[in-house]
């Protein structure tokens, strides 16, 4: 593998994760008997699970692969900019610019479109976090990274305190706000608090694991060019972390955060805890993204053809975050214009993410270009 050359198997999967989230941003803004059911902190355990469920879980695949694939690309940049010349100072100072930037981007744009006067702390801030702790995480052996990792997904088991619920009522302290989800009741920035969604620690294990891919794929690129072994390791990593999540899912105690089976149904089974993620989630959701990136980086390996730069889940996986910051607004401004704002269907939501994929595919193209044509301007950290 020439240390210039992308992955279009990882590109792939970074698109299938773009529409998957368009998915449920979608029903998010549109679909007015949407509730939220895979939270061990909303809501509960006790929702009742059909056809809705099953949308949100598909989308479950799309913050552990944003994370996992984030770390993977970080861990084949930083070997390019290596072979480059470039310094370790300066890979440091790009993280750090790229990190805040993201976190950034969230606090600042996403915020205005969710919940008045509460300061979410989502996604993209525990990837700007994740990408920070990333400056020293790179310097670790792989085999210390997979241990901290493991560590990490489990970390909310040993540190679930509190609740927040609606009204919001007060969670953990500031501190555990890395480890856990919870509420800070404080005013920041006029808002009357502040909501941790997404604990940075479980989050940026994902991304360690991302990255631990990475530096298997850069050390195995002149020997290895079909990816054989990474398919073999991907496919023994998914194995692994599905049985670990049969496991722990039948024994129906630790690892669950408290949202344990009901029964022994197939949706039962899958109402795993994503805010904050379990163990069972972290299992489920990393060991399907295993497997299916095994099985893309074989069917990159076999039909070539299929890597075209046209190809559209290539294109969205190319332009991942210029992708989330447009389909969000063109789905909430859309369904506020619209008089649909959570006052439509489940159906009516999948036309609306139709619609506006078929209107991003020439956007993320232009984007695409002028991020190709300025390789050294700001666009170069999104």
């Amino acid at each position: 593998m020439n240390p210039s050359q992308r992955l279009p198997a990882l590109d792939w999967m970074r698109g299938i994760v773009m529409v998957l989230m368009a998915s449920d941003h979608a029903a998010a803004a549109f679909d007015g008997g949407r509730r939220i059911t895979d939270s061990s902190l909303i809501h509960g355990w006790d929702q009742p699970l059909g056809s809705a469920f099953l949308l949100r879980w598909a989308s479950h695949l799309c913050a552990p692969g944003f994370l996992f694939l984030a770390g993977t690309s970080l861990a084949l940049s930083v070997e390019r900019k290596r072979a480059s010349g470039v310094g370790a100072g300066h890979v440091d100072r790009d993280l750090l610019v790229r990190g805040l930037l993201i976190g950034a981007v969230d606090l600042l744009f996403i915020n205005w479109f969710w919940e008045p006067g509460v300061l979410l702390l989502q996604v993209m801030v525990a990837i700007g976090l994740s990408m920070i702790a990333m400056i020293a995480l790179r310097r670790l052996p792989s085999g210390v990274l997979v241990a901290l990792a493991l560590a990490g997904l489990s970390v909310g088991e040993w540190t679930r305190t509190g609740s927040f619920l609606t009204p919001l009522e007060p969670g953990p302290a500031a501190g555990a706000l890395l480890l856990n989800a919870g509420v800070l009741p404080q005013p920041v920035f006029s808002m009357q608090a502040v909501l941790c969604v997404y604990p940075a620690v479980p989050w940026c294990a994902m991304m360690v694991l991302g990255w631990v891919l990475g530096r298997f794929l850069v050390a195995r690129r002149d020997s290895d060019p079909a990816n054989r072994a990474a398919v073999r390791a991907l496919l023994i990593w998914g194995a692994s972390a599905l049985t670990l999540f049969v496991l722990l899912r039948g024994l129906n105690g630790f690892g669950n955060l408290g949202l344990l089976r009901q029964d022994g149904s197939p949706l039962q089974w899958l109402h795993v805890s994503k805010y904050p993620p379990s163990l069972t989630f972290s299992a489920l959701e990393l060991g399907l993204l295993c497997v299916a990136l095994a099985g893309l980086f074989r069917l990159a390996a076999a039909r070539e053809g299929l890597a075209s730069r046209l190809n559209p889940l290539l294109v969205f996986g190319q332009t991942a975050l210029f992708f989330y910051l447009a389909h969000i607004s063109l789905l909430e401004v859309g369904a506020r214009v619209g008089g649909l704002h959570q006052r439509a269907d489940l159906g009516q939501a999948l036309v609306a993410m139709g619609a506006v994929l078929v209107l991003l595919y020439p956007l993320c193209l232009g984007y695409r270009r002028l991020k190709a044509a300025y390789p050294r301007s700001i666009l170069r950290f999104f």
